[in-house]
């Protein structure tokens, strides 16, 4: 069974902003190696630049050059949009997560907020180039992409071959892996996305986005409560429904 071990979200407007210093103390505390020289700590913070984004605007930024972004609070989606206004929701980021946002090419790249956040934003080549001087930094940032690539392949699977039930089961145990919590002794989660973010995302109208959601209901896989609470009783149960396959195959 999947583990869960997720940080909190975390509502910029319930706290105190955090200083650029605060916000690259955290950056440096989960992805550069404790062992790093204070100087080349130094060098990489003189990379980074503090963002603070509203919910629903993008982060302003270079649409020429790749850029890594941290989290470090509230959470965000990478969307890509391609002609006549499609656009398609990549993926989503929460706090302590690295993304990178690429340059314009065929399409091109927001990242936008879907609650407030504070972001911690680095210009790709810049940090990998200083990177490639110690291993550690560039494990850490391997690690990082693999985590990314296996939601990507994941992704890939729900899109072409899954159902529309299996496809939001799926995505419901993503988000439970990543930011559910236990309350009452019941997986929770504070859905942070709409219901039109997650159709973006798995290629599903609205409406078939809350049909799932009542299909989910009526098997007893999920309870919800508003627009972003979702209380899962069983989520061995969930990720039978999700396609994944059984621990004996």
């Amino acid at each position: 069974m999947i583990e869960i071990n997720a940080p909190q979200l975390r509502e910029s407007h319930e706290a105190r902003m955090m200083t650029f210093p605060e916000q690259f103390e955290r950056f440096a505390q989960i992805h550069l190696p404790a062992n790093l020289s204070d100087a080349a700590i130094l060098r990489f913070q003189a990379l980074g630049r503090a963002a603070a984004v509203s919910r629903e605007e993008a982060l302003a930024l270079n649409l020429h050059a790749d850029h890594l972004v941290f989290v470090c609070s509230g959470a965000t989606k990478l969307v890509a949009h391609a002609s006549d206004r499609r656009d398609q929701v990549v993926g989503f980021h929460f706090p302590d997560e690295l993304v990178v946002v690429p340059a314009r090419a065929e399409h091109s790249y927001t990242l936008e907020a879907v609650r407030p956040s504070e972001l911690l934003v680095f210009d790709y080549r810049d940090f990998t180039e200083l990177a490639r001087s110690d291993p550690a930094v560039l494990r850490s940032l391997l690690e990082c992409a693999r985590g990314s690539l296996s939601r990507s392949r994941e992704k890939s699977l729900a899109l072409g071959r899954k159902t529309a039930t299996e496809r939001l089961a799926g995505f419901l145990v993503a988000m439970a892996v990543r930011i559910g919590s236990i309350r009452d002794g019941t997986l929770s989660i504070d859905l942070p996305m709409s219901r039109r973010d997650i159709a973006d995302s798995l290629g599903l109208t609205i409406e078939t986005v809350s049909r799932q959601f009542s299909v989910l209901r009526e098997l007893g896989l999920l309870e919800t409560t508003g627009k972003a609470g979702v209380r899962i009783p069983d989520l061995r149960a969930l990720e039978a429904r999700a396609g994944y396959l059984t621990e004996a195959a």
